[in-house]
């Protein structure tokens, strides 16, 4: 089985960066399908255009544009596109980076498929910053990333056994139709109290109901951003916010910039 080393995916590398222990790169996805294989790093995948799946020996993931892939070291899998162009962003971790600073490397066994909005905010951030690369980016991209193995720790979704299973269905609902949500028809849905909803979801969700919806919006608006030939408007809409001003103050709430900003740092390169 073929083995990637550090920085190495198949396709063709566009950019790269490299820090203390991370190599942070993006890629054009070329052949139709890879060889099984696997990487002696950890390493996050963020898929920036087109449509590919995932496939390792337990399950077969379809990863549509704006998906996050969380991918253990050692762990034997394989890529084929889903659409006829493909782009990625990685950010790989060396061992002696988790070392230096006392992180616990444990907390990245497995691969996972991460949906937490707040994850697809960070990345984001990090990706903005790849795409800068001036003199204060390495300090940024170094906060960023301390920042997500403290979410990624903090995330009942990654392994966690004790998740009660109407939470994976929450989680569903969640991601799937945001617009007539409420605590009732979530109840009715569910099988649960309205009650034991309100008090389970800051603890398997790590925030409220309505700011994690608020969340999801702009977890959506993240790889809109990135086609240019989508206007503010468009996003907007297929956002569910109900107009772009609301849009603006939501998305500069949680990535403190407005989404004009934003598009112009990831695509002015």
């Amino acid at each position: 089985m073929k083995v990637l080393g550090k920085g190495e995916y198949y396709g063709t590398m566009q950019s790269e960066y490299k820090i203390d222990g991370i190599v942070l790169s993006e890629y054009d996805y070329l052949i139709a399908r890879t060889d099984w294989h696997y990487h002696e790093n950890p390493y996050l995948m963020y898929v920036l255009a087109g449509n590919l799946y995932d496939v390792n020996k337990k399950e077969k993931t379809n990863c549509s544009t704006g998906s996050l892939l969380l991918h253990n070291w050692q762990e034997p899998h394989l890529n084929a596109k889903d659409s006829s162009y493909a782009r990625g962003f990685h950010i790989e971790f060396e061992s002696s980076w988790f070392d230096n600073r006392k992180l616990d490397i444990k907390l990245w066994e497995g691969s996972q498929h991460i949906e937490h909005p707040k994850l697809h905010h960070l990345l984001a951030k990090l990706y903005a910053e790849f795409k800068i690369q001036d003199a204060y980016s390495q300090l940024s991209i170094e906060t960023l990333l301390f920042q997500m193995c403290e979410n990624i720790g903090n995330d009942p979704s990654i392994d966690n056994t004790e998740e009660p299973t109407w939470i994976h269905r929450l989680k569903e609902i969640l991601h799937h139709d945001t617009e007539s949500i409420n605590l009732q028809s979530l109840s009715h849905q569910l099988g649960v109290h309205p009650g034991h909803i309100s008090r389970a979801v800051p603890k398997y969700l790590s925030t409220t109901l309505g700011d994690y919806i608020r969340q999801l919006k702009i977890k959506k608006a993240i790889p809109l951003l990135l086609s240019p030939q989508l206007s503010y408007a468009d996003i907007t809409y297929d956002c569910g916010f109900a107009d772009q001003s609301h849009f603006i103050r939501t998305f500069r709430t949680y990535l403190g910039m407005t989404p004009k900003q934003y598009r112009s740092k990831i695509l002015r390169c």
